[in-house]
């Protein structure tokens, strides 16, 4: 459990991350969108874990890796940002959030799934269908008239 320190520098530093990755070093990186998803923070708030969604890239272990390469340069454009406001900056490391592909591949399995179509049930009695009640009265006379004795 974070404590509300470590979720408002993670807040903070998400936030940073988000427009440095869009204003400050985009041409580093060929026009992909770079999303920052998440950001975990260690209790000493010198680690930061920051999980990257990568759009427009369809080979997005390659541009992690790019990152990575310049993870100084980012980590130098946070520090210009936020060097009034913290103690250390803290040190990256980026992973890959892959949450839009696991849903992606989920709503492909559910969708090849073959579900029986829901048959009619009466709400009151689940062991009686629809085609029960008519099949009770098939002598065509009224239960009312049966009910008199007539």
């Amino acid at each position: 459990m974070e404590s509300k320190r470590q979720q408002k520098f993670a807040r903070l530093i998400q936030k940073e991350l988000a427009e440095i990755f869009q204003r400050d070093v985009s041409h580093l990186f060929q026009s992909t969108y770079i999303s920052v998803s998440g950001v975990a923070v260690s209790p000493d708030l010198g680690v930061a874990k920051v999980h990257l969604s990568l759009l427009l890239n369809p080979n997005g272990r390659n541009l992690l890796n790019e990152i990575k390469v310049h993870t100084k340069t980012i980590r130098h454009e946070l520090a210009k940002r936020i060097k009034n406001q913290v103690r250390v900056i803290p040190e990256l490391i980026f992973y890959l959030d892959d949450t839009a592909e696991y849903a992606a591949k989920m709503d492909k399995i559910i969708s090849e799934l073959d579900i029986p179509s829901e048959s009619k049930e009466d709400p009151t009695n689940p062991f009686r269908t629809e085609e029960d009640y008519y099949l009770s009265d098939e002598d065509g006379e009224d239960d009312e008239e049966d009910a008199d004795g007539r």
